[in-house]
């Protein structure tokens, strides 16, 4: 099927019935690409909630977490959720660009909370001739716009601020994002009513033991000390480097794309804000989601955005590969690097309190956009999200 005849039909599914939507979904078919998209359309129309019968209660912590295709660190992150506490309390969603057996089967052998899984519906796999995947008739990422125009390629005349055109496989983790963030607040069943953060995570990342208790209690300290507090940030870069100390500390301060993109907490409100800057965030040239939200924040997001960030990290990072270092992915070695992490941290998890014991600044920070966003198709799909897609 056509990407665009598709995109029409997957519009028009909120239409059916909720009895219909709860239908067990069909099983992926990997077999063409064509088959795929229809198993992905039947699965998150039906929204099969995995261990639903175990755990009845509603959740008290919802995790969102963004699967590519690097089952080793999924892995990893799915050990980490074992072995959390109160891990029970849970629903996790795991959104997938990528369909595989071995991916399924590790999400569906968890059995420890509720699963939702989720997929991205344009990815490159279920479009892998055209757009939104790469299409033959693209023009070459370097090729020049005088060169592309005289060659007649498909979008010649939309290249970056840096005269460089798409590369959907540097589009899609936007893309991705984007999608998920509004599919999981506006579509997915089990949401509905949920009036907590909704904490965004990625599949290289690795979850603390006491994940829950920090959650809980950060939440009830931001209602208390920081009601101002537009978001949540459970997780930072700096590991687990001084965490006796930082434990049970706090801050506040403006949200930036490097610190405070790890164990993001997403209220229902704010999303409404994002949302709210749609066109902005779709055509804004930086392929990065976190960069173009930086750039909102105190822009179109009139009040920059305020967070309330865990100084004592309870996200790790354990990719060590991504889009740029496809070539230098060490599981292993990261694996060993989390549990030399966890046993410098295991002493002073579980604070008896927390505290706020700094406070930056809340204004827009301004920079240099990184490209990779000119293209007029990628901006037209982005927008099409927040209309019930």
């Amino acid at each position: 099927m056509h990407f665009y005849y598709y995109l029409l039909a997957v519009a028009g599914a909120g239409a059916e019935s909720r009895e219909t939507a709860q239908a067990t979904p069909p099983r992926p078919r990997y077999g063409d690409a064509g088959a795929l998209r229809a198993s992905v359309y039947g699965m998150n129309h039906g929204q099969r909630v995995l261990n639903a019968d175990r755990f009845p209660d509603e959740p008290e912590v919802v995790l969102v977490v963004q699967v590519h295709n690097r089952p080793a660190y999924l892995k990893m992150l799915v050990r980490s959720l074992e072995n959390t506490a109160e891990v029970r309390r849970f629903l996790v969603i795991f959104s997938h660009d990528h369909l595989s057996e071995e991916i399924a089967g590790i999400v569906q052998g968890v059995t420890f909370c509720k699963v939702l899984q989720i997929y991205y519906p344009f990815s490159q796999q279920l479009y892998p001739g055209e757009f939104p995947g790469q299409d033959p008739k693209d023009c070459p990422r370097d090729v020049g716009k005088e060169a592309a125009v005289k060659a007649g390629c498909l979008n010649a005349e939309h290249p970056d601020s840096y005269g460089h055109y798409r590369e959907a496989h540097i589009t899609q983790a936007k893309h991705h994002w984007w999608w998920k963030l509004h599919f999981a607040w506006e579509r997915v069943r089990a949401l509905q009513g949920f009036s907590g953060f909704a904490v965004f995570i990625e599949e290289d990342n690795y979850l603390l033991p006491d994940f829950y208790h920090f959650l809980k209690n950060m939440s009830r300290h931001r209602k208390a000390h920081c009601p101002d507090c537009d978001m949540l940030a459970l997780g930072n870069h700096d590991g687990t480097s001084g965490f006796n100390e930082l434990s049970g500390k706090l801050e506040t301060t403006g949200w930036l794309s490097t610190k405070h993109n790890l164990g993001m907490g997403i209220s229902r409100e704010i999303y409404y804000k994002m949302m709210g800057c749609s066109d902005e965030f779709c055509t804004y040239d930086d392929y990065n989601w976190d960069w173009t939200l930086q750039s909102l924040s105190g822009t179109c997001i009139s009040k920059p955005l305020k967070v309330l960030a865990a100084r004592g990290t309870r996200v790790l990072h354990t990719g060590d590969c991504g889009l740029h270092q496809k070539d230098a992915c060490q599981p292993e070695q990261a694996h060993a690097r989390i549990l030399d992490s966890l046993r410098q941290a295991k002493a002073a998890l579980f604070p008896d309190t927390l505290a706020i014991t700094r406070q930056g600044p809340v204004e827009h920070r301004a920079h240099v956009k990184n490209g990779g966003w000119g293209d007029i198709r990628d901006h037209a799909l982005c927008k099409t999200y927040a209309k019930r897609l």
